[in-house]
């Protein structure tokens, strides 16, 4: 089961300003990152999100609820670095898919014919 790491926000007096950085959504071996004010402080979380191979809740947990595992303040700096060079790999790779997509005229005309005819389905 996936949790998303939106709804993580224990303990409830720590949490707040949860801003969710990376998700890598609903797969297997799912895992996020976020900023999040814990206490008084901003700090970066991580947390395996849950599947059904190895946690249903993910990790890590207390009280059997989701929370977020702070990293130390020495190593924040090179995750958000990471994580803003794997967006970028993916936001690429996504473009560059559009864009092959885009270049196959055959496959462009199928879904322009599929489009309008979505529209006389509208009236």
């Amino acid at each position: 089961m996936y949790i998303d790491p939106q709804t993580v926000l224990s303990p409830k007096n720590k949490v707040r300003d949860l801003e969710i950085l990376y998700d890598r959504g609903p797969v297997d071996h799912s895992w996020s990152i976020a900023r999040l004010t814990y206490g008084d402080d901003k700090r970066i979380g991580i947390r395996w999100n849950g599947d059904d191979i190895d946690s249903k809740k993910g990790v890590p947990l207390a009280n059997a609820h989701p929370v977020w595992f702070i990293l130390p303040r020495e190593l924040a700096g090179a995750v958000e670095a990471k994580i803003e060079e794997i967006k970028g790999n993916r936001d690429t790779a996504l473009l560059n898919g559009y864009r092959e997509m885009a270049a196959d005229r055959g496959r462009e005309s199928e879904a322009e014919e599929w489009a309008e005819g979505l529209i006389g389905d509208a009236y």
